[in-house]
């Protein structure tokens, strides 16, 4: 479904126009004449941006803004202010009562698709990180000012790539009083700064005197650190086609020379909200990844990834012809700790377990915690020989180093470990986890604290 947009002015002619226009790119146009009607609207719709018109009679357009923003159930909608009024002053007003965008009548075809594409995905974004907020609460997770910032616009870094001196100090001047913002003359030196350093934005200028800024803007959509940075490009006036090709190139918006002040404050902080809405996105998204591979308690591998990967990496051994081997690995005696000390002791000391079992294989190494006081280590290209090596380092390390008890109580443990091998082309993983299996059972009726070897 395409994103629903609520356009709102007093006179019909007005309201049909920027519905057929928004209509031919396949948004869903809700329309209102009046501002009660749009606070109406918006109450009891869903509403994913509103295109707002200024002079209406009853209520104007800024105080519609303003009531939408004072509510939390409206205010995180975007609005564009819809104006004829060209003053400064106008568009501070517009600012003060919670304007996210500014149109000029008679409006730009350009600059209508534009605003309302990037302020629609803006507002997408922001649905999706507030249900998982929503759904953090519930489940009693605490909030670590994360989503704070991503749902703000304010002090960003940004980059400038202007080689005209004057144009570039009108750009940095309002700027900086809200973001950190970074001029650079070079589109060669600007794009190493955006390879190696962060920012949040970048204005590139089309009329730079040492080459196309379009290039750049290219350039950044296809390298893998700058795919997802914002890009607005400034232009001078009658340059809608370059404009035309930047947008399909990737650009997210534009700012046409002079430019105003409010209207490019305006702009960067639509664009530093979605970057930020972006990367929260796929960081929490990450994270639902790792836990979804990843023991809770231990920050090791699960089961469920070993069974996945395990057949990975004895198809690629089998294939090269190559060594694997596997270690399983118990802590002797572990149910004695919780009985005596309690669950949250015995949580300790399997953090510090894995801990230690990192400590004494390779990062290139799988180390899964199976369940319990039970972990498996596989070892590619690892002979049995040096297996037994590493096990029996393990082993002695965990007898030598006591765990933290409570009230600084030192509690000593031992562990036992099974290795098995992989045999051709025709075993398995579960037949070698089976066999390693098997050793750690031989070690612990031998009397624990050793290191089993499968035949």
């Amino acid at each position: 479904m395409g994103a629903r947009v609520l356009v709102v002015d007093d006179i019909p002619a007005n309201v049909k126009l920027l519905e057929a226009r928004l209509s031919a790119e396949y948004f869903h146009v809700l329309t209102a004449h009046s501002g009660l009607e749009a606070l109406e609207v918006c109450a009891n719709d869903r509403v994913d941006v509103v295109l707002l018109d200024v002079m209406m009679p009853g209520i104007d357009g800024f105080e519609v803004c303003r009531r939408l923003k004072q509510s939390a159930q409206t205010r995180h909608i975007p609005v564009v202010m819809v104006t004829a009024l060209d003053q400064p002053s106008d568009k501070i007003q517009g600012l003060e009562s919670g304007a996210d965008d500014f149109l000029t009548k008679p409006v730009n075809e350009i600059a209508l698709i534009t605003r309302v594409k990037n302020l629609a995905r803006l507002k997408t974004l922001n649905d999706e990180m507030m249900m998982r907020a929503a759904t953090d609460r519930q489940l009693g997770l605490t909030e670590n000012g994360e989503l704070d910032r991503a749902l703000s616009g304010d002090f960003g870094r940004v980059l400038v790539v202007e080689d005209h001196a004057r144009t570039a100090q009108s750009v940095v001047r309002p700027l900086a009083q809200f973001h950190e913002t970074v001029v650079e003359a070079s589109m060669e030196k600007a794009f190493e700064h955006l390879t190696v350093e962060h920012f949040d934005l970048v204005l590139v200028s089309l009329s730079l005197k040492s080459g196309d800024g379009l290039n750049l803007c290219s350039k950044l959509r296809r390298t893998d650190t700058t795919r997802h940075l914002p890009i607005i490009v400034l232009i001078d006036q009658g340059s809608d086609a370059r404009l035309l090709h930047g947008l399909d190139a990737g650009v997210n918006d534009y700012l046409t020379r002079p430019v105003e002040s409010h209207e490019l404050l305006a702009r960067v902080k639509t664009q530093i909200k979605r970057k930020r809405h972006t990367d929260y996105l796929r960081n929490q998204l990450q994270r639902s990844a790792e836990l979804a591979i990843a023991d809770g308690l231990t920050g090791l591998y699960n089961r469920r990834y070993l069974d996945g990967h395990l057949s990975t990496l004895i198809d690629d051994a089998s294939a090269g012809n190559r060594e694997l081997s596997v270690m399983m690995v118990d802590i002797d005696a572990f149910k004695n700790v919780n009985d005596r000390y309690g669950h949250r002791i015995g949580d300790s000391v399997l953090v510090e377990f894995a801990k230690r079992l990192r400590r004494n294989v390779r990062g290139v190494n799988l180390t899964c915690r199976l369940s319990g006081e039970s972990f498996l280590v596989v070892l590619p290209d690892v002979p049995m020989e040096r297996a037994s090596q590493i096990a029996e380092r393990l082993r002695a390390q965990i007898a030598a180093e006591p765990f933290l008890g409570p009230s600084s109580e030192r509690i000593r443990l031992t562990s036992s470990v099974g290795i098995a091998r992989l045999n051709g082309v025709q075993d398995s993983g579960d037949a070698l986890v089976k066999r390693a299996h098997s050793a750690l059972e031989n070690a612990n009726r031998c009397g624990r604290n050793r290191v089993g070897v499968a035949a």
